[in-house]
């Protein structure tokens, strides 16, 4: 049976750090009204958090009533002489005159609008570095500017200071500058992460805990977030392993390494990007082949997820960091080098990520996982992730 088109969906970060909205990619060429209306249908979309916004590409064969969705942007692309241009002038003026909200994404080859032409402005950062000063400050006065392909931290933030109110999120796959020295309580956790591994008794587990406060602090906000949502709070390590077990309490082990104990309530994306990618390989590893059933424990994809932004964090190397962790060897291998299906899984959103979408697409067609398929287990990942708020 022939694979459906994929649809590609991307968190956009606002001024606090917090998922603010979604900019949605179809692979290149791909472009359907087929895989727009997949989206609109998916149960999964509708429970997603109603505040955030869509950011849905235009596409010239739609009508008003196909291209709007609930709480959607729809993104055009500057005028170029495309073949479509006409259909594409004709849907933009029936949005706008419905008054639904539209963006546009402009290049360094084209020129500016005028402000307050459209509701949303997309632009690269590298693009916006090059304006002149404050042109983006008079733009935000009547339009809101997303920075794009923000690659670093710094292009982060610099966008921050200029108006720019929603931004990408390319930059949390790069390592921080200023600060290359893993920090002593995450280097504790990987101790902890690999008594889990080793599965330790609680005696041992608890030890760790007791060396380091904001560990055992850093626990009990994430277990108590709203992903969880527990009838009463938990307050110490040893309800939390009554309450979750420890298989469950593994899975927030793994997370726990992204917390940052100092940062109060402040969100955290790359804690939420690891627990979406944790997520997203959990649920795609039942799709795959079942000549491959032993690589597809969703325990075992829920760690390769969660483990693959640890050189990130830590800013150490992925071999050095599994050198000290003891885990299973399907998963060490899917994480060194994307050997076997979890592994291809990975390769798979790291290609997302880096929107390499034509090799992200041919690798989800190798695995056999349907457009359809992924686009479900994307929304339910994002939705799960985006509850976890310490």
């Amino acid at each position: 049976m022939p694979c459906s088109d994929p649809i590609f969906v991307h968190p956009l970060l606002g001024a606090d750090d917090a998922w603010s909205g979604f900019r949605i990619e179809f692979a290149p060429g791909r472009a359907s009204l087929e895989a727009l209306s997949r989206l609109r249908a998916s149960p999964q979309f509708e429970a997603i958090d109603k505040r955030l916004l869509w950011f849905i590409p235009s596409l010239p064969e739609a009508s008003e009533a196909a291209q709007t969705m609930e709480r959607s942007v729809t993104v055009f692309s500057a005028r170029n002489g495309a073949q479509d241009n006409e259909a594409l002038e004709r849907l933009e003026a029936a949005l706008r005159q419905a008054q639904h909200q539209v963006a546009l994404i402009v290049t360094p080859e084209s020129k500016l609008p005028a402000t307050g032409t459209w509701d949303y402005l997309l632009i690269g950062a590298s693009h916006a570095r090059s304006l002149p000063p404050y042109t983006l400050l008079g733009m935000a006065s009547r339009t809101t500017v997303v920075a794009t392909d923000v690659h670093t931290h710094v292009d982060r933030q610099w966008a921050l200071s200029n108006a720019c109110s929603l931004s990408s999120d390319e930059f949390l796959l790069t390592r921080p500058t200023g600060n290359p020295k893993p920090d002593i309580t995450r280097m504790k956790l990987l101790k902890l992460l690999g008594l889990i591994c080793e599965d330790a008794d609680t005696g041992a587990l608890d030890a760790i805990f007791r060396e380091e406060p904001k560990l055992s602090y850093s626990l009990l906000r994430l277990v108590n977030s709203a992903a969880i949502s527990p009838p009463s709070p938990i307050t110490s390590f040893a309800q939390a392993i009554n309450l979750l077990g420890r298989r469950q309490l593994q899975r927030w082990l793994q997370l726990l390494v992204y917390s940052d104990p100092n940062n109060g309530q402040h969100p955290n994306p790359l804690l939420q990007k690891a627990a979406a990618r944790g997520r997203l390989l959990e649920l795609l590893a039942d799709k795959l082949p079942p000549s491959e059933s032993p690589e597809s424990d969703g325990e075992i994809a829920f760690m390769v997820g969660t483990f693959s932004l640890l050189d990130v964090l830590l800013c150490m190397p992925m071999p050095e960091i599994l050198h000290q962790l003891p885990l299973p060897e399907v998963a060490a291998k899917a994480l060194l080098a994307h050997e076997g299906s979890l592994g291809q899984l990975l390769g798979v959103v790291d290609a997302v990520d880096k929107h390499d979408l034509s090799t992200a697409t041919h690798r989800l067609k190798t695995l056999g996982i349907d457009g359809g398929d992924y686009l479900d287990a994307q929304l339910e990942a994002l939705n799960w992730a985006g509850k976890i708020r310490p």
